[in-house]
């Protein structure tokens, strides 16, 4: 059973931060429920596989200087937990944002992303 700080840590650095599909792949299918539902501005994806489109999408469109960094404290509940991040080269974040994840049985079955305006 992972706890809601390792879950994350997981969702950000092991899956969105991770370049290598065979090990990005493990970590979807051991931190994520099947069902898992992911929503961003961009639209909502659910289950491990359209998970996996939209974390390889998102690393094949940018460069390889870019990653993922925690921009704060990781907040969590019994349930659930938020953790704020950037994405960019380091020290030169292109993008800032936050995750609210929800837990099921140990594994994250909802993750929410919102961009800072």
């Amino acid at each position: 059973m992972h706890t809601v700080t390792d879950l994350l840590a997981a969702n950000l650095h092991e899956v969105f931060g991770n370049r290598d599909p065979g090990s990005r792949r493990a970590a979807i299918e051991r931190i994520y429920t099947e069902d898992v539902v992911f929503t961003d501005p961009e639209g909502v994806a659910t289950g491990w596989d359209a998970l996996e489109d939209k974390a390889r999408a998102l690393l094949d469109g940018v460069p390889s200087s870019f990653g993922f960094t925690e921009d704060g404290e990781r907040y969590a509940g019994p349930h659930d937990g938020a953790l704020a991040w950037a994405f960019g080269p380091k020290g030169q974040p292109a993008a800032r944002g936050i995750d609210i994840i929800a837990v099921r049985d140990g594994k994250i079955a909802a993750v929410r992303t919102m961009f800072i305006a």
